[in-house]
């Protein structure tokens, strides 16, 4: 096909140009004008074309806290909603998606699978313990003595201090736990429609020590047939385990009976009070050893790094050189807020110290643990994935939209307070699949060919290599040499190739298409220097605007269109595409590096500027009036040959 394609257009350049003899058309020419097989560039494609939208955490009524503050919204009507269809929210107001989703996984959380259900019914099975007929009478009192109620109860487990006999009954092992898991995987492959909208299964293990939040959720590439031969792990002994790599085991045999396949990912970080990613020791006190770094790397090719409770990619105190570190960061305390947090805990809770330090764990042990990629995800409560700020319906139904939920705040002990509006409009993950089904979409989590925004659908490539050109942005289709010279994102840097002197990196951002224009595209690079420290810098590689580099090596702020009064902003500024090459211009072949790309919007209104807008009131002290949304591509890494 090849070969008749380039003799048919010699022929017609030979007799178009017969005049002009010095023109000596031949096959590496015409290569060079179109590396395609065929005249179509789309004919015989075998990457993926565009990404699939979709979120990787999402809770309904089932799940223990999310029934507890009011969540009603059945998995059947989740999935509904999340292919685009209208439904009734909790709340009682209607609610659609401005656009569906490609993908869903919905992740209850595995204990107390049914508990709360029966504890909303006053079932015989839980009101015959003291403890379950306080939370049942709770729930009937209604008002606040049934948030008071969520709030124990969610308190009470994430303490331990459940009674084992009551909990026994929704654990596995369990009848009522066995069916609700079994009823799930027949509504999941009912809604999975392959190439129009995947329905795929996974739970959340939840995972707390002492408040301190390690949870992660496990995603199946499988159906019912075989994810329906276990039952998922859950975190309280004697049937399940707070450790991770007891969590770990259980894949491993689920993959072992079954020849199926399955990953976690970890989120929220932020929340564990330091032990999410040890450097020395598990949270156990074990030291972090060779089986340690290895199941760990094997598990979690992935790590969601914005979600409702805040975003984790970085935190000023950090990277304090990063004047964009500082995007929401939940930073008060653990999970429940009964331990406060200090600025020691934090280098083992951020996803960028954490790629730096997996860095250090690969040259001790020969793994690096924390080579994980990038998702986005809700975590909602309400069973409605909704991540755009105009639609936001909240974290747990108690604040869906209504004139009072920035009126108190979201949590507050003791040791903190943190506010309504601190509550992110959420997270999404564009996956670069091939088709839309559980096996491709998986495929393409495992090989990290993912990234995450903060809500708006910009499309992002990034692909590393040695021979990239400035030229080779001259085309409407940048992939085609992205693959073709290089790796995209997720994957790690070929060997350098012979007269290379640094990386290369092709990166390429296009608005969401009902969004806002992109303010700048920066590379960020994590290495380890020669002294065996970790390091960090990051570049301002393509902008808007014209802008000019200051004399401190930065490029100004884009400016601020936000119209606080009416919930607006206007694209007069910024850049519908922004897009180069970049070489590394501090490259060192003898140190560890990885290089991801973070793409920022102009500012835009949160969510709380429509609350305002819409009900008339109050824009609560202290909450800023615009925010600049971003999506975070997985790194690319590269290792010194050996």
């Amino acid at each position: 096909m090849r070969s008749v394609f380039l003799a048919s257009l010699t022929f017609f350049f030979s007799c178009s140009i017969a005049s002009a003899q010095e023109f000596d058309i031949n096959e590496d020419q015409l290569r060079d004008v179109y590396p395609g097989e065929a005249y179509s560039p789309y004919a015989g494609r075998n990457f993926p074309e565009h990404p699939l939208w979709g979120d990787t955490h999402l809770h309904t009524g089932q799940s223990m806290d999310a029934g507890g503050f009011g969540a009603r919204i059945t998995q059947e009507q989740a999935w509904r909603f999340a292919r685009g269809e209208e439904i009734m929210a909790s709340s009682g107001q209607p609610v659609r998606l401005y656009r569906p989703l490609d993908w869903l996984v919905i992740t209850e959380h595995s204990d107390g699978m049914g508990l709360i259900t029966d504890i909303l019914d006053a079932s015989p099975s839980v009101t015959k313990y003291e403890q379950g007929r306080r939370w049942s009478d709770g729930y009937r009192a209604g008002g606040q003595t049934a948030v008071e109620t969520t709030i124990d109860l969610i308190t009470q487990f994430s303490q331990g201090n459940v009674n084992p006999e009551l909990f026994a009954q929704y654990q596995p092992g369990a009848r009522r736990f066995a069916s609700i898991w079994t009823d799930n995987l027949k509504v999941a492959d009912a809604f999975n429609e392959p190439g129009r909208f995947t329905a795929m299964i996974g739970f959340e293990w939840t995972s707390l020590i002492k408040g301190n939040n390690l949870h992660r959720n496990v995603i199946f590439r499988d159906g019912a047939e075989r994810a329906g031969q276990v039952v998922p792990f859950t975190m309280t002994p004697p049937f399940g385990s707070p450790d991770p790599l007891d969590l770990y085991k259980w894949m491993q045999a689920y993959e072992d009976k079954t020849n199926g396949a399955v990953l976690a990912l970890a989120h929220n970080g932020n929340l564990s009070n330091g032990i999410m990613f040890p450097v020395d020791a598990q949270y156990t006190g074990k030291q972090i050893d060779k089986d340690y770094v290895e199941q760990r790397g094997k598990w979690e090719p992935l790590y969601e790094i914005t979600q409702i409770k805040g975003d984790g990619e970085a935190h000023p105190f950090l990277s304090p050189n990063d004047e964009f570190a500082d995007y929401y960061n939940w930073d008060k305390g653990n999970l429940d807020l009964t331990v406060a947090k200090t600025n020691d805990m934090l280098a083992g809770e951020y996803a960028r110290e954490a790629l730096k330090n997996g860095m250090l764990l690969e040259e001790k042990f020969g793994t690096n643990p924390y080579k994980f990629g990038f998702s986005g995800a809700t975590d909602s409560h309400t069973g409605l994935a909704t991540f755009e700020e105009e639609n936001f319906f909240g974290k747990h139904s108690g604040y869906e939209p209504s004139a009072e939920r920035l009126t108190h705040p979201f949590v507050k002990t003791d040791k903190g307070e943190l506010f309504a509006w601190q509550m992110v409009s959420a997270g999404i993950t564009g996956v670069w699949a091939r088709e839309n089904t559980r096996e491709s979409i998986f495929d393409a989590m495992q090989r990290k060919e993912v990234y995450a925004t903060t809500g708006p659908r910009m499309m992002v490539r990034f692909f590393g290599g040695w021979e990239f050109a400035e030229e080779d942005m001259d085309t409407r289709n940048p992939a085609l040499l992205g693959y073709r010279k290089g790796v995209p994102m997720g994957g790690d840097l070929m060997p350098k190739t012979e007269g290379a002197t640094a990386p290369s990196f092709m990166v390429y951002a296009l608005r969401d298409s009902v969004g806002a224009n992109l303010d700048r595209i920066q590379i960020v690079k994590g290495w380890v220097d020669a002294d065996g420290n970790t390091q960090e810098k990051v570049y301002d590689v393509a902008w808007s605007d014209d802008r000019k580099v200051d004399d401190n090596g930065k490029v100004p702020l884009v400016g601020n269109t936000v119209d606080v009064a009416n919930a607006s902003w206007t694209n007069s500024i910024g850049a519908s595409e922004l897009a180069t090459i970049w070489s590394d211009p501090d490259f060192d072949e003898n140190q560890r590096a990885f290089y991801y790309a973070r793409v920022l919007e102009i500012p835009t209104p949160p969510w709380y500027l429509y609350d305002a807008f819409r009900y008339g009131v109050e824009i609560p002290e202290g909450a800023p009036t615009s925010q600049q949304e971003r999506a975070y591509t997985s790194p690319i890494w590269y290792t010194p040959d050996t």
